[in-house]
């Protein structure tokens, strides 16, 4: 179990080198070796305790060890060239075990300020490896702050997800396992702890045959380090991790698993991938060879568990067609649809989890479908965790239906639909077939029976209960993220922050419910344990024999109101209006079509919201403060000179552009905002003629490096340095820049040909999220539709 102190050592870590190392994947590998380096000295001053001789640090190499590292006497310099130094050369120490050699491998110092490296160091050198799980629990808290893409289109995946298909796939001890795009080992580490746990007995010898059946293909040697790593600090010696890619690479194609389980990357590089001639579909994505790789490398009576698009589940491309079609005819037995957030605060993109058992596939006839609505977790960038979680159900219903695969029927052919037919249902793989799609939408092969024209138009007051809440004033205003209850207030702000008060608390055996605003007419659906702020909230029960909750919130948006005749809009007349209704079952599968609109929505927004430009930069490009390369001026203008139709932009520290009808510039520049409330600041790229407010800063290249410098490069790399500015931005109410916080800030520049390529890459990245953007809007359409077909319009 993690203990706070080294959480916290590894928090202060990361908040050293923030500065200078902005990636948090690249901080993670800077505290990755510098950990396996303490740890090596650490083990040649044990060895000097017990009355032996050091390891590691001998001969030419004595010179990197701790203690000559930290001489009292060395300058900050010195301290800097030699820890830079041993970073290169311990790959090629002859003394150390090959493991920690390749841990070191292209290993470098990214950064040359000396007082970071002493600030860090002497953090690093507080970590205690008295305890080797404890390290290891320690070191798996570090690689979950990886909180961005990588350039693979990697992301880290939660440990419930990991343990829950480790446990459906349930691995076992004299099986060969592999992960073929391991990242940080988290799959292979779980399947040990699942064998261990199942076998408690195992003398240390049988431990060590065991090790030996786990194997981790990744393409990125930064993944391969972490890897190896994580997998030492559990006890692996000697861990068969490859830097080796499973696409493009055959000299171990044919090695075949008894177990393979993976989220492999969804990201193709642009103009697609080229594989070799050996995989049976033909393609270019990524995530259609992945898959294709792990079902052809399974042995005969071999199982996998394998995260997946959407794409590969509906796309009508042939390679995707043909993939379903071999999983389909000899692979595959259970699709489990996974909720849009799970990735979340890395990806909104919806997944599914793909379950392979070449052996059961062969003597059933049936996919079973299962939907994951919630997995214990809220869907926000934050990821709290929530009392709902279909997860252990899921996992039992898995377990029961492979028990009696070759008897079990679907619970949606049953004459009564049971509670399962809500979560679960096996469809025939000839009626998957039907259409030469072979497509592993669940939804699709349900079918209920829509009869419109029975719709009956009831009063609400037949269909739901009204509450008065009584308890709503809330006494203390101290309210913050820390604290789990969340209080709503009426208007658009709903959630008006967290409070740790008890008394009021709406149970959460009553939800969900409607929250309606007398005031505003505004409505909210609530699923979550709440306190009410305003006496204008009025809560309403849905009586659950005749409707759907849900159902009735997407039916009352559409409701218009008679404003001009109410200040508020009482429940007894709120009571008489009439909405269609027709049965519960209707309503439930109406519920079900909006809410996978919904999802689509919410995955394609976390796409739009949390999506940033990453360059990694490379610590060979010179590196020069940014005033060295630019000419920085400020505006003119206060911000009330905007007017509603001006001819010309006028940029100020809001992130909307306003207009004006003069302009004081003509030219290619980048505006950076200089002062913001919370201290968000923005940069914005324009050229022509402009205006700008007196706290916005106009940035453009000198003259002497106009053809060096690209704008669309600079304004990428200073998008990078908004989180540094913001922690350096001063004020109280309003947090502002100053031009000596942005004259200093290091700017990297490459040759020409790396700008645009970078450059290209971000703009690829950027029509993906302008995709998200109109696929919002075609879903919020689907649902504004779907919501005026049930009122008959």
């Amino acid at each position: 179990m993690l203990d706070v102190e080294t959480k916290r050592k590894i928090d202060n870590c990361r908040d050293i080198l923030v500065g200078k190392v902005p990636d948090p994947k690249g901080q993670v590998e800077q505290i990755t070796i510098a950990l396996i380096y303490k740890f090596m000295d650490d083990m040649d001053a044990q060895s000097i305790d017990m009355g032996g001789k050091p390891s590691f640090f001998t001969e030419e190499y004595e010179k990197y060890s701790w203690s000559s590292i930290f001489d009292p006497h060395t300058s900050g310099i010195e301290l800097l060239n030699r820890y830079g130094e041993a970073l290169v050369k311990l790959e090629k120490n002859p003394k150390i075990p090959q493991l920690f050699r390749d841990i070191f491998k292209n290993a470098y110092l990214p950064y040359r300020d000396p007082e970071t490296l002493r600030a860090f160091l002497k953090e690093i050198r507080n970590f205690s490896y008295d305890h080797s799980e404890r390290l290891g629990d320690a070191f798996e808290y570090l690689l979950s702050v990886l909180s961005s893409q990588g350039e693979a289109g990697q992301f880290r995946t939660p440990r419930h997800i990991i343990d829950f298909i480790v446990e459906v796939v349930s691995p076992q001890k004299h099986e060969k396992i592999l992960d073929p795009a391991c990242g940080t080992a988290g799959f292979l580490i779980s399947a040990y702890r699942h064998i261990l746990r199942n076998n408690p007995k195992l003398s240390m010898v049988q431990k060590k045959r065991l090790m030996d059946n786990f194997v981790g293909y990744d393409i990125s040697y930064d993944m391969v380090r972490l890897s190896l790593v994580n997998m030492y600090l559990h006890g692996f010696s000697q861990p068969h991790i490859h830097e080796y890619d499973t696409l493009t690479y055959e000299d171990r194609w044919d090695d075949t698993f008894d177990v393979i389980m993976a989220n492999p990357p969804f990201m193709s590089p642009k103009g697609g991938i080229r594989p070799h001639s050996h995989f049976a579909i033909r393609a270019k994505r990524s995530e259609v060879l992945f898959v294709d790789y792990i079902a052809e490398h399974l042995n005969p009576s071999g199982r996998a568990g394998v995260i997946v698009p959407e794409g590969i589940i509906f796309q009508s491309q042939n390679a995707y067609k043909a993939l379903r079609k071999m999983l389909v005819e000899n692979y595959l037995w259970a699709v489990i649809s996974l909720p849009s957030g799970v990735f979340n605060p890395y990806s909104g993109v919806k997944t599914s989890i793909l379950l392979m058992d070449k052996s059961l596939a062969k003597r059933i006839d049936k996919i079973l479908f299962i939907k994951i609505e919630n997995d214990g977790y809220d869907l926000g960038a934050q990821r709290r965790p929530i009392d709902k979680n279909d997860i252990p159900a899921a996992l039992k219903f898995l377990n029961i239906y492979k028990s009696k695969a070759e008897t079990y029927k679907s619970p949606a052919c049953h004459s009564e639909r049971s509670e399962e037919s809500h979560f679960a249902h096996a469809v025939l793989k000839s009626e998957i077939a039907k259409s030469g799609e072979y497509n592993l939408s669940g939804d699709r092969y349900k079918t209920f029976e829509h009869i419109k024209s029975d719709w009956k138009m009831v009063e609400m007051g037949e269909v739901l209960d009204y509450e008065q809440p009584t308890n709503y004033i809330v006494n203390s205003v101290n309210y913050s993220d820390r604290y789990q209850t969340p209080v709503l207030t009426a208007g658009k702000t709903f959630i008006l922050g967290y409070t740790n008060e008890t008394e009021g608390i709406f149970p959460s055996e009553k939800l969900p419910v409607i929250i309606f605003d007398d005031f505003t007419t505004a409505i909210k659906l609530v699923d979550f344990p709440f306190k009410v702020k305003s006496s204008a909230m009025k809560i309403l029960h849905t009586r659950k024999e005749r409707a759907d909750t849900t159902f009735l919130f997407y039916v009352m948006q559409k409701i218009e109101f008679a404003r001009n005749e109410h200040k508020r809009y009482w429940i007894s007349q709120y009571s008489k209006i009439k909405i269609p209704l027709p049965p519960l079952n209707v309503q439930q599968a109406i519920v079900s079509e909006i809410d996978g609109y919904q999802k689509i929505i919410d995955g394609a927004r976390q796409v739009v919201e949390n999506y940033k430009p990453s360059i990694k930069i490379n610590p060979d490009w010179p590196i020069v403060e940014l005033k060295s390369v630019t000419n920085i001026k400020t505006g003119k203008l206060n911000a009330n000179k905007a007017i509603p139709n001006g001819k010309y932009p006028f940029f100020t520290c809001s992130k909307e552009i306003f207009r004006i009808d003069d302009y004081d510039f003509d030219c290619e520049a980048l505006l950076l905002s200089g002062n913001n409330a919370a201290g968000v600041f923005d940069v914005k790229y324009y050229k022509g003629k402009f205006n700008a407010y007196q706290r916005t800063y106009i940035i453009t290249i000198n003259q002497e490096n106009v053809g060096k410098l690209e704008y669309p490069f600079l304004h990428y790399q200073l998008e990078q340095h908004l989180e540094l500015l913001k922690r350096k931005s001063i004020g109280s109410s309003t947090r502002y820049l100053t031009i000596g916080m942005i004259d200093s800030l290091q700017i990297s520049i490459p040759n020409q040909n790396i700008q645009k390529q970078i450059v290209e890459q971000i703009e690829t990245e950027q029509q993906i999220v302008k995709a998200n953007k109109k696929m919002i809007e075609i879903y919020e359409q689907k649902i504004k539709d779907k919501i005026t077909e049930i009122w008959g319009e």
